[in-house]
């Protein structure tokens, strides 16, 4: 099944019900007291019988008000109740000030229809400022597959950009390929070897790939012309990358180049206006950048003193150029030995002189591949790792990005392959598609008893049934589709898709409690049907847009 496709919402999203309550707590706020301030809160309580959503305005207005949480409290809740226009069954002030808000049933079913009308804008935003984005992810040298460790950083680069793209920003998706230096002329000696029957170089690649490779260029690619075997190697490696990472639902709008870089003069330009705006000196031979003066620890060898440029000299050239192409945000995914690079390389965009806030780095810690208790060694020279094509060859693309996506980025994670292949509730992947296929099904069953033929009829006849009653799993289930918007907006600001991961697999635990406490196709009481029928489709399509997000599919059948 070919993976979902989110993309650039252009429209404004339709109201939301939750920004509309929140706003209608500060008009309160304001007209009986005041401003509460940012630390204002609209939350669930964490018991259903203390409200739908309880508020700390009161506890916020007491010190201006110069009285205590509660008398604020019942002086707002008034002044509230009167601004929702009956929306609110009753408003309880509780503990020390806060007030729990009864929503009446017809709220809840009026904000599942409203949600039926989000269409593609469903749990989308529009940013304040939006930004042209860059994120670079993956990255890995050409000189091997794609590990499951560097999937790991695919995963979360793709969903980032989704949630930057369904939030109203303009993303760029771009490979850099590092193939230039001594690791590439390395690589390039290892394919010479298996050519020629020799013995490896030193610190050499040993993995069976690099045999299979020189098999395959052999016959137009001499051993002996190393330069012309060095581009072929990399070109062929670089082409099973893309392909792995196509399979992995991540298409990339642009692939850099390192070599290219080198070639086009960029990093004698970029050298030339660092040493221009004095930041550049010269010690031992070697031509230094001063990059303690921008926060580094130390200062950064640029050309070593045999004419070399490190590594960190086209890296510095490739950001001014992704600078230059116009993008106001710089977002790379890096892996876990990465940390002293930051630093580096915001004291270099800041020695040319832009805002070295403009550079993102997130680090990915490490991906544990573990079967029967046991992790799996990794080492990409010795050839001792788990490839990406492996793991999506064993538990699917699914179960591999939700895995990788379900921690955050700055913990370790283990994916436990038994588990990952199971088809049970303890399989979060396969928890929440079931839930999503089990809606499917009971539309099927709608259109199949002649209920309802289309999610539009459904649409059309729930919002007729806006007074029907609801039961307490029917409004908890409303409650938390209506935080998708908020969720999403959490996500990309925080860089967290781990985030939709935790809301996917709790608005499956909600339908499946709806499921087991509510009837709904042939359902007795008054409008019932029709209501719950439309809350089906709205959950479908939040499931269905949470999962896109990640990059994950949203079957129909299971």
């Amino acid at each position: 099944m070919p993976l979902p496709s989110i993309g650039t919402v252009a429209t404004a999203p339709v109201t939301d019900p939750l920004s509309e309550l929140r706003a209608a707590v500060l008009a309160a706020a304001g007209a009986a007291v005041g401003d509460p301030g940012p630390k204002l809160s609209l939350e669930r309580p964490p018991k259903a019988e203390l409200g739908d959503y309880s508020t700390n305005a009161a506890l916020l207005l007491a010190p201006t008000a110069g009285v205590p949480p509660r008398e604020v409290a019942e002086r707002l809740a008034g002044e509230l109740d009167s601004r929702l226009g009956g929306a609110a069954a009753r408003i309880e002030v509780a503990g020390p000030g806060f007030l729990n808000l009864f929503m009446t049933d017809a709220w809840h079913r009026e904000a599942a229809t409203g949600l039926l009308a989000a269409g593609a804008s469903l749990g989308a935003s529009v940013a304040e400022a939006p930004e042209r984005i860059m994120v670079e992810f993956v990255s890995a040298n050409p000189t091997g597959p794609v590990t499951a460790a560097s999937g790991r950083g695919a995963a979360y680069g793709d969903a980032l950009a989704r949630l930057f793209e369904h939030t109203g920003h303009a993303v760029e998706r771009e490979y850099y390929l590092n193939d230039a230096g001594s690791q590439v002329r390395l690589f390039a000696a290892s394919v010479a070897a298996r050519m020629q029957d020799a013995e490896l170089p030193e610190d050499g690649y040993a993995g069976g790939y690099v045999g299979e490779l020189a098999a395959e260029l052999a016959p137009d690619h001499p051993a002996d012309d190393l330069d012309a075997l060095e581009v072929a190697a990399i070109e062929a490696m670089r082409e099973r990358i893309e392909a792995t990472l196509r399979r992995f639902g991540v298409e990339y709008d642009t692939w850099s180049s390192e070599r290219s870089l080198r070639d086009s003069g960029a990093v004698e330009h970029v050298i030339t206006q660092l040493r221009e705006r004095g930041h550049v000196y010269e010690h031992e031979g070697a031509i230094w950048l001063r990059t303690t003066g921008f926060g580094d620890d130390k200062d950064r060898v640029l050309i070593r003193a045999d004419g070399e440029p490190t590594y960190f000299a086209p890296d510095i050239a490739y950001h001014l150029d992704k600078i230059e192409r116009g993008h106001e945000r710089l977002i790379n995914v890096l892996g876990a030995d990465h940390h002293g690079y930051v630093p580096r390389m915001r004291a270099a965009i800041a020695a040319l002189g832009f805002d070295p806030d403009r550079f993102e780095a997130q680090i990915m810690q490490l991906v544990n591949i573990v079967e029967g208790g046991e992790r799996k060694r990794m080492g990409k020279r010795r050839g001792e790792f788990v490839t990406l094509d492996e793991l999506i060859d064993d538990i699917g693309v699914d179960a591999t990005r939700f895995f990788m996506l379900q921690r955050s980025s700055d913990s370790p994670i283990d994916i436990d392959l038994e588990l990952a292949r199971s088809t049970s509730q303890e399989n979060p992947v396969y928890y929440v598609q079931y839930a999503h296929a089990r809606v499917a099904s009971i539309l099927r069953k709608a259109a199949e008893e002649g209920v309802a033929a289309s999610e539009d009829e459904i649409g059309a006849a729930a919002v007729q049934a806006v007074g029907a009653a609801a039961q307490p799993a029917e409004r908890a289930l409303v409650r938390r589709l209506l935080e998708l918007r908020a969720e999403v907006s959490e996500a990309a600001t925080r860089r967290a898709p781990h985030r939709l991961c935790a809301y996917a697999m709790a608005t499956a635990a909600d339908f499946h409690a709806f499921y087991r406490d509510c009837r709904v196709v042939g359902a007795e009481e008054p409008g019932a049907e029709a209501a719950r029928l439309g809350l089906c489709v709205a959950t479908k399509r939040t499931i269905a847009t949470t999962l896109g997000l990640l990059g994950v599919s949203a079957p129909e059948r299971m």
